[in-house]
Parts: C-alpha cells; structure tokens; sequence
C-alpha cells in the first residue's frame, strides 16, 4: 500500500474524462483499492475516485466516521430521493468549497471489492459522497453544480491555521 498524489483541477485532464468500466478485479487492482483507501485515510477525505488518483477506472472508496471502508466498483445510480442543500469541497480542488444541491438519498448498484453485486443505500453525508464520488467517475466535478459563483468560497488561510490552534489548546 501507498498513500498516492490526488490529481489537481485544472492541470489534470483526468477529472474531465470518463472513467472506463472495470472488466476483472485482479491482484493490481486490488493493491490499487487498498492503496486508495490508505490515501483517502492519509488525506482525511470522505472519498476517493481512481480518476482523483490518475487512473481512469471505474472505482470508488467511502468511509463515513466511526464505519470501516467501502469499495464499490463500476458504481451505477440506480434511484435518488429528494434534495439537500450541501457545502462540498474535493481533494482535486483543494482552498475552495462550494454550495450545491444533491440528492437527500441514493440507491447504488455496482460490485464490492471481490465482484459480488452490492447495493449501497446512501442517505444524507453518504449520498452526498456517492454522488460525489460517482461524479468524478463520469468527469463531473462539484463546481459543475453550483448555481451562482457567490455560492464557490476560497478558504481563509488563516482560519485554518486558527481552527487547528484553538483544537491542539483545548
């Protein structure tokens, strides 16, 4: 395993393209998965496409606080129910977040990292990600879906630093 480097919108044209489907899930793709997952972790992401990592495969990694790791492979969006209004940020686009609107729950179909048929139920945080995720899949990025260019903020450098000295004083 290795934490690997995240692709950066917009220098790499990989978060554009889409994804190609995952014909056999062999020993390198399962060195890749276990991969993904150790950088999702290192870089505290909620999720990871293999397009974030520059590879053009239909494969993602979840992991929602205090659950273990999910893998889907060739994930497909098979329903969505209702709307949230969300604030999204992506390892790709690292200083920004944005507001946009995704579905409130996600039903999704794929394969789980053996390739047996999975089906993933995502409600709130976690269909926010599949959709997210999924996304990048099919070269779609979370700036694609905001509404007005108010609703895209640049992160304050300085809060950051802020937040992080009032965590380690407390």
């Amino acid at each position: 395993m290795a934490v690997l480097s995240i692709c950066k919108f917009p220098q790499d044209d990989i978060l554009r393209k889409k994804a190609k489907k995952l014909p056999v899930i062999d020993t390198p793709v399962q060195n890749l998965i276990d991969s993904m997952i150790e950088t999702m972790r290192f870089t505290h992401g909620v999720g990871l496409a293999a397009p974030q990592i520059g590879k053009s495969l239909r494969i993602i990694t979840l992991q929602m606080p205090g659950e273990d790791a999910k893998v889907i492979i060739n994930p497909v969006i098979v329903d969505i129910f209702g709307e949230q209004e969300v604030t999204e940020g992506c390892l790709s686009i690292p200083g920004y977040y944005g507001e946009i609107k995704r579905s409130a729950e996600v039903m999704v179909k794929g394969e789980d990292r053996y390739g047996r048929p999975i089906r993933i139920k995502g409600i709130g945080l976690m269909a926010e990600a599949l959709e997210h995720e999924i996304d990048h899949l099919n070269g779609v990025l979370y700036i694609d879906h905001i509404e007005h260019p108010a609703k895209l903020h640049r992160i304050d450098p300085d809060e950051i630093i802020n937040s992080q000295f009032r965590k380690g004083s407390e």
